[in-house]
């Protein structure tokens, strides 16, 4: 096998052994695996080529990006990794149909970027955008900071390009923005985690490049109030706001810790801490007055004035300058970071209907105190739209003890219909959560259609189907 795979990508783009070892874990550290061998192909004949020959081997194949994965999704212990890292062209930015056509391997800043030369936007971002690719951030559906007014990456796609667990080559890459001709395959490749082909490349919608943008750190009343200033905000600018970031404030102490060069959001330290940004492409909003202020930003400060009459705004500080916006950025992108100042975590990637999350939190804390009354907690959350990141630091190094934790945090999830997997995916880390609280009926058409399309089960084994 492994001289049918090196004759198709050529003996240096073929890793074994010590020549591997970067694709044996992930972002997590978690994973400890040891592949048959790494393939880096060239192209999509390349991908296809190697998918036929490990099928008619019955070889595991594991598909890989960046590796910033956090569910063990890319674990691949005696598999043939195929690694998109090579297919990294941007091959075509169409200007006036504001699309690009990228290869899998495109990192996600590199596409940044390049777009924004052309005055256009990518509109995803999340913090591990500096080693994130295309295949992986489209075969995991991510979400990210944007998602309140772009969408997850599934509403950011009009075409994709993947190779079957057959070898076949489902080209699907056009730019249409209405097919209505059958069975959406694009949209059963995003996050399927690889388990049903090999994404190779896309094609992506892009937006314009904002002109403006009205940043802020707010210190609302409380969760209730931070959805009415976020829902009125909306309203008065025409829906703008891309972003709104939650940080309780014991997060935002951390942070201060672990970076006393950026200091605290406000003078007195405040529970509620929401980061909120809107962003306008109209010159008569992001043209600067005589007075060198910005118009989107002076209405955003009138805004926030009649907020702090109505009791429902307790401080807030807009951003003067990029320094300052990318301070109040670096302070949330760091979830991670602040995360992993402890060991061992439990991470609860979790989504609630918005108007809900505020009850999830004081239910989850109770849960925690009660479960286990030595563990500490770490939050953040897209407000927009939900999605609630509820790392726990528990008291056990226990891993049974770590299950029953999620199992009761899920407890709460379900009793408010909501989902124990917002962004991440599953992978590995969540089979037992897919097991116990996905519908029996859906977790059926998933296996029959994993089966008609992978029937001896090569792609991605062990992944997203418990």
């Amino acid at each position: 096998m492994l001289d049918d795979y090196r004759a198709i990508v050529g003996e240096k783009y073929l890793l074994t052994g010590e020549g591997a070892a970067r694709w044996t874990t992930d972002a997590t550290g978690k994973i400890k695996a040891t592949p048959l061998a790494v393939a880096r192909p060239a192209d999509t004949a390349e991908v296809a080529a190697l998918v036929t020959a490990a099928n008619a081997a019955g070889q595991a194949i594991v598909p890989a990006g960046g590796l910033t994965g956090l569910t063990g999704a890319t674990a691949a212990e005696g598999a043939l990794v195929i690694s998109l890292d090579r297919m990294n062209a941007i091959r075509e930015i169409r200007q006036d149909a504001r699309s690009a056509v990228v290869e899998a391997g495109v990192v996600l800043t590199r596409l940044h970027e390049a777009v924004e030369d052309r005055g256009l936007s990518f509109p995803l971002t999340f913090g591990a955008r500096g080693s994130c690719m295309v295949g992986g951030f489209l075969s995991t559906n991510a979400g990210g900071s944007n998602v309140l007014r772009y969408g997850n990456t599934r509403d950011l796609v009009l075409g994709i390009e993947a190779v079957l667990p057959s070898g076949e080559v489902l080209d699907l890459m056009t730019g249409l923005h209405k097919n209505n001709s059958g069975y959406d395959l694009r949209h059963l490749m995003i996050g399927a985690e690889g388990t049903l082909g090999i994404i190779t490349a896309a094609v992506l919608k892009l937006v314009p490049k904002p002109r403006a943008h009205a940043t802020a750190m707010l210190a609302p009343r409380d969760l209730g109030a931070a959805l009415k200033i976020l829902n009125a905000v909306q309203e008065d600018s025409g829906g703008a706001v891309e972003a709104c970031e939650y940080m309780p404030g014991d997060y935002v102490e951390n942070y201060a810790q672990m970076h006393p060069e950026h200091g605290m959001p406000f003078d007195t330290p405040q529970p509620v801490n929401v980061l909120m940004e809107l962003g306008s492409t109209v010159p008569r909003d992001s043209t600067p007055g005589p007075d060198g202020e910005v118009p989107l930003v002076a209405r955003f400060e009138a805004i926030l004035g009649r907020f702090f009459e109505e009791g429902l705004l307790l401080d807030a500080v807009v951003a003067q300058s990029e320094a300052q916006r990318r301070v109040m950025w670096a302070r949330r992108e760091a979830a991670a970071e602040v995360a992993g100042t402890r060991s061992p975590r439990v991470t609860n990637d979790v989504a609630v209907e918005v108007d809900r999350m505020d009850e999830f939190i004081t239910r989850a804390d109770a849960v925690l105190a009660r479960v286990d009354p030595g563990a500490g907690r770490s939050i953040v959350a897209h407000l927009g739209d939900g999605n609630i990141h509820y790392t726990v630091w528990p008291g056990s190094d226990d891993p049974l003890e770590h299950d029953r934790m999620v199992e009761a945090i899920e407890d709460i999830v379900v009793d408010m219909r909501g989902s124990f997997s917002a962004e991440h995916g599953i992978g590995i880390y969540k089979l037992n959560s897919m097991a116990r609280r996905k519908n029996p009926a859906a977790l059926g058409a998933m296996r029959a259609i994993k089966a008609a399309l992978d029937p001896k089960g090569i792609m991605n084994p062990g992944k997203m189907l418990p």
